[in-house]
């Protein structure tokens, strides 16, 4: 009976979120899946117009209401247009809990979820096992994008171009650490995600070497896990909530000025929406939570706004051409668009050029690549077009995310551009 007033109520509080929407069809113009398919009930007025008989077509058919529902990006585009400021992506998301609190969640993602990202000793050990004999089943695709193609995987992963499991992981050469603050007079604590952390520890190595350079103190604790957004966007709130109190246990009981993650979508995560999913939480935890929101901030943001880093008088001339995607956390959410620039701008070896859309979606979306992959490449591949066609040798991003989207897109369609994280180029400008 309690999971049934639950469920009504989050019905309830679902009906007054909506109330504000217009109709006015704004999102129509920015939907990058719309842009695709064409059908309404890809584009968020005709979600909404779905949720607005949520409960009598849950119970008609939940398959299709799940269906409909994530077949949706999270990518904030739709809310950045809106007139009405309706807060679009609370919306999904709030949908995305019911429809799995009234159907469940799908056998494999509770696996995946409650049994390998809530337990990070047996996904750190399960990765790094795979990491060694991946080679053996992998094909080398693109060496600029650094792709491989498994054809044992296609049934899983379809025809996808990925990048490789760290044989050595971030965690590995930086277990923990505790440093104090330097000439900069500022600490920080370090969160760098699943992704650094597993399959692109160069990103972890360059923040560090920026840190350093700047005498940032680094407090980066064990036992870290996933900020809990895959979770969170399948409508998994049981995995999202363990997650969150084993990262508050880490970072917890120790002083520090920011909390600093070099991924767009954590950052997000973090300061937006844990603050956001604790309403059912005791309340000294909800005063943890709130007080490590407050301190999330993009590394690219940190390192502009905090510690002083500006543009040159001149931009670069020659080297090799770098153009920049704007990740949708990070500039529709967060508002990080020009610090980015500013650091590429910094590296004498390369010619900042920016690309028509960067700000538009590359089509990744998360678990959205995962079960919509025909769709995302396809969004994808304009992205690709764009970069193509400023000449670039280089693209850069700030979310990891991203990054292995557009490796794959560009692999895909031709190969020879690299892919690399702002704070790369900018640390390689660093002595």
């Amino acid at each position: 009976m309690s999971d049934l007033k639950k469920l009504a109520d989050q019905l309830m509080e679902l009906d007054d979120q909506m109330a504000s929407c217009m109709k006015c069809g704004m999102c129509q113009a920015v939907c990058p899946v719309f842009a695709e398919t064409m059908h309404e009930g890809d584009v968020t007025r005709g979600k909404i117009a779905l949720l607005e008989q949520l409960a009598r077509e849950m119970i008609k058919d939940s398959d299709q209401v799940n269906e409909k529902l994530t077949k949706c990006l999270l990518c904030g585009s739709c809310a950045a247009a809106c007139p009405s400021g309706v807060h679009i992506m609370d919306i999904f998301i709030n949908a995305r809990v019911i429809v799995t609190t009234y159907k469940g969640l799908h056998p494999l993602k509770k696996i995946i979820f409650r049994g390998f990202l809530t337990r990070p000793k047996l996904f750190d050990f399960l990765t790094l096992v795979s990491a060694q004999f991946q080679n053996i089943f992998v094909h080398k695709e693109d060496a600029a994008a650094a792709t491989n193609s498994c054809s044992l995987l296609t049934p899983l992963l379809g025809k996808r171009h990925f990048g490789s499991l760290a044989k050595r992981p971030f965690r590995l050469d930086y277990p923990q650490l505790d440093t104090p603050a330097g000439k900069s007079g500022v600490k920080i604590a370090f969160f760098p995600g699943c992704v650094v952390d597993k399959m692109s520890p160069h990103i972890g190595h360059a923040a560090m070497k920026i840190f350093k350079h700047h005498g940032v103190g680094v407090f980066l604790p064990k036992g870290q896990a996933c900020c809990g957004i895959p979770t969170l966007a399948s409508g998994e709130t049981k995995a999202f909530i363990a997650l969150m109190r084993q990262n508050v246990q880490a970072f917890d009981n120790k002083d520090f000025d920011y909390i600093i993650t070099p991924c767009g979508t954590c950052t997000d995560t973090i300061k937006e929406l844990w603050i956001k999913m604790i309403d059912d939480e005791d309340a000294i935890f909800k005063e943890k939570v709130t007080r490590l929101a407050a301190k999330a901030m993009d590394i690219n943001e940190f390192i502009v706004n905090v510690l002083g880093v500006k543009e040159p008088a001149e931009k670069p001339v020659g080297g090799k051409v770098v153009t920049y995607h704007d990740p949708c956390h990070l500039a529709k959410s967060l508002k990080v668009t020009s610090q980015p620039r500013t650091l590429l701008k910094l590296n004498p070896s390369y010619e900042f050029k920016e690309m028509t859309d960067a700000n538009k979606c590359c089509g990744n979306g998360g678990t959205f690549n995962l079960f919509h992959y025909d769709l995302s490449k396809q969004i994808g591949m304009h992205k690709a077009d764009n970069i193509r066609a400023v000449k670039a040798d280089v693209v850069s991003t700030g979310c990891p995310a991203c990054m292995m989207q557009l490796a794959d897109v560009l692999s895909q369609s031709g190969g020879g551009v690299e892919v690399r994280h702002v704070i790369e180029i900018y640390a390689e400008s660093l002595p």
